[in-house]
């Protein structure tokens, strides 16, 4: 069953962030994921929705998503996204 990494992204430092999007993908790919949305442009519907960046990553399943999560491949990426970013982020399971 398919996993789901949704994150909602405020850049605090656009220039570090850029740094940080040049290298995860590859930490993503490496554990079977994919990008599904990677910051494109948002058309509200209903309720707020402020100006942030929106990923949806898709794993092949919770334990490759959580494997890559803890894996030292996606560390320093992790530390660079904090140091330059705040976020809401959570797994979900698909059907």
């Amino acid at each position: 069953m398919p996993a789901y990494l949704i994150a909602e992204i405020e850049i605090t430092n656009p220039e570090g962030y850029t740094e940080y999007t040049k290298a995860v993908p590859a930490t993503v790919e490496k554990y079977g994921g994919k990008f599904l949305v990677r910051g494109g442009k948002a058309h509200p519907l209903e309720g707020d929705w402020p100006e942030r960046r929106r990923v949806i990553i898709e794993f092949p399943s919770i334990e490759r998503a959580k494997a890559w999560w803890d894996s030292p491949e996606y560390a320093k990426p992790r530390a660079m996204r904090r140091a330059n970013s705040k976020g809401r982020l959570i797994f979900l399971e698909g059907v």
